[in-house]
């Protein structure tokens, strides 16, 4: 493989995929290459998915294929602030389609999606564990709870605010 093509992934990945590829059944090692990539990059890239493809010969489409059918991959980068509703039972009864509607609306985005500046990406997740705080909201690793939709113009300026100071 030349070093143009090696371009996307680092050594350490592609030292990884090596000796995937030097195990009985190699191609069967997929779904690690691709954590492995996303831990590394924090998302698979169609770059990095081509460069998969080329290296332990499986078809592009095979890749694209298991990238999007397991929800744990991402495949744009993720924002600074990475937020997620909790569309949980006691969340979603509490209001939570209401939060979530709300975030869309100011951050003018839809799930999976990351704002155009690179600041905001908008997830979902399912019970946090923490029912009596509902609805949930998680932006990085800080809960906020029982989050209204009229609260979430305010939170969104703190959390600007927060990254400005």
């Amino acid at each position: 493989m030349s070093a143009e093509s090696n371009q996307h992934l680092d050594s350490e990945t592609i030292a990884f995929m090596d000796a995937c590829l030097q195990k009985e059944h190699p191609k069967s090692y997929l779904i690690a290459v691709l954590h492995k990539i996303q831990q590394r990059y924090g998302y698979l890239s169609q770059a990095h998915m081509d460069q998969v493809a080329q290296h332990m010969q499986i078809p592009t489409s095979i890749i694209s294929g298991v990238s999007t059918f397991y929800h744990f991959f991402r495949l744009q980068p993720r924002g600074k602030f990475s937020i997620s509703i909790c569309l949980g039972t006691a969340c979603f009864v509490k209001g939570a389609d209401k939060v979530l509607d709300a975030f869309r609306t100011e951050l003018g985005i839809e799930l999976g999606e990351t704002t155009p500046d690179g600041l905001f990406s908008l997830e979902s997740s399912r019970c946090l564990g923490v029912c009596a705080l509902a609805p949930v909201v998680t932006i990085n690793d800080k809960i906020y709870s029982k989050v209204t939709a009229k609260q979430v113009p305010e939170l969104l300026n703190s959390v600007k605010a927060a990254a400005i100071d």
